[in-house]
């Protein structure tokens, strides 16, 4: 039975999300522009160091494991193919998703659980304010456009990093390195990754404000909903991360 009412309660959460999101904009009661931007300033440019260097030092790392087998074969040009379709199809993505559900998803969980607990939410009703409308749509516009934009971010410094590897320890030639990258991606590549960057902001959004919307006690209630928002938020990206990979595999 309590499977069932969280079903029902996720499924109620992400009908509105959708409906308040996407069908209420052309019945007259619009998008919060800057209550979006607000959180696209929270949510993706405060997270710009933070995704900089993790990706910086993922590329590094991807690179020099890249180089640890293919030197036996002295093939150590093709670190650029690795580096390159490996970060820009699933690292720079997945990566990017992970810091921000602990940065963002996190916060929306323990933002809104805060509210749930201390009336507000109940006080957005009272005065005729949906609660979806005003929480939780701001947040899902600036996760639909800073996930991909910090996914752009995380692929440019991934392959920087492989690309500062391999021209100093590896003793790569700058330009054969660059030019083997060029060859090895192609434009599907770069938009396999931004369609689950995209996926990602949504699938992180609608976990943070269905966990927020569950709390119903205080602060010990926030502190839970807001830790299983994370590990929720984190097994379903790997999850969209599996499927979208599967269905490019097979479709493209």
């Amino acid at each position: 039975m309590q499977i069932q009412k969280d079903i029902n309660d996720a499924s109620r959460v992400i009908n509105d999300i959708f409906y308040w999101a996407f069908i209420s904009p052309f019945k007259g009661r619009p998008i919060r522009i800057r209550a979006s931007i607000s959180e696209m300033v929270k949510a993706g440019y405060n997270s710009v160091p933070i995704v900089s260097v993790i990706s910086l030092f993922i590329g590094i790392i991807l690179a020099l494991q890249a180089a640890y087998q293919l030197k036996r074969f002295g093939a150590l040009v093709y670190v650029a193919d690795l580096v390159g379709v490996s970060i820009t199809r699933e690292l720079g993505p997945i990566i990017t998703a992970i810091i921000v559900s602990g940065r963002s998803g996190s916060a929306f969980a323990a933002e809104i659980g805060s509210m749930k607990a201390a009336e507000e939410v109940d006080a957005l009703i009272t005065m005729g304010i949906n609660p979806v409308r005003f929480l939780v749509v701001p947040k899902l516009i600036a996760l639909m456009v800073m996930v991909p934009a910090l996914t752009v971010l995380s692929d440019f410094l991934g392959l920087f990093g492989g690309f500062l590897l391999s021209v100093t320890l590896l003793e790569l030639h700058p330009v054969n390195y660059f030019q083997q990258t060029i060859n090895a991606l192609l434009v599907k590549d770069i938009l396999t990754g931004l369609i689950k960057a995209w996926a990602f902001g949504i699938v992180i959004t609608i976990v943070g404000a269905y966990h927020g919307f569950k709390v119903e006690g205080g602060a010990e209630e926030v502190g839970r909903h807001t830790t299983s928002s994370v590990v929720a938020s984190i097994f379903l990206v790997i999850v969209f991360d599996l499927f979208f990979t599967a269905l490019f595999y097979f479709f493209t």
